[in-house]
């Protein structure tokens, strides 16, 4: 139940660090939004949160000590460079109501996040309640 649980804690907190770092890269868009030649920034993870879902469905058991074990994937968000062009003289490929847009996503996203993580610390709380009665 538990080492379940701390996964899910786990899983939820890179989650949580992705789109911390994805907040920051948008607003750090907002503030250059009229820095001359400056490119909109984005932040990437979810293929990463997905590939730890995969590997949790595949898990193997090390039955012998020759056996390969399971390596712990580094969760790292990207943050990668827009080189799309502009359509602005100045050269940035900032669009206001679209880093408004993705700002808002983003906060929607880390909310929900939250609450799937208060739920899980809800339940080991009412594990550790109901177990001692």
């Amino acid at each position: 139940m538990f080492n379940n649980a701390y996964g899910n804690m786990d899983f939820y907190k890179k989650a949580l660090d992705g789109t911390w770092n994805r907040h920051k890269t948008i607003s750090s868009n907002i503030a250059n939004v009229n820095t001359p030649n400056y490119k909109r920034k984005y932040t990437s993870f979810e293929d990463q949160l997905s590939s730890e879902l995969d590997k949790r469905k595949l898990e193997l058991n090390t039955t012998h000590e020759n056996h390969i074990e399971e390596k712990n994937i580094e969760f790292k968000p990207k943050t990668l460079l827009d080189n799309s062009g502009s359509h602005r003289i100045d050269g940035n490929n900032v669009n206001i109501d679209v880093e408004s847009t993705n700002l808002a996503k983003n906060n929607i996203m880390y909310d929900a996040i939250t609450r799937q993580l208060s739920g899980e610390i809800e339940k080991i709380k009412n594990v550790i309640t109901e177990g001692s009665k």
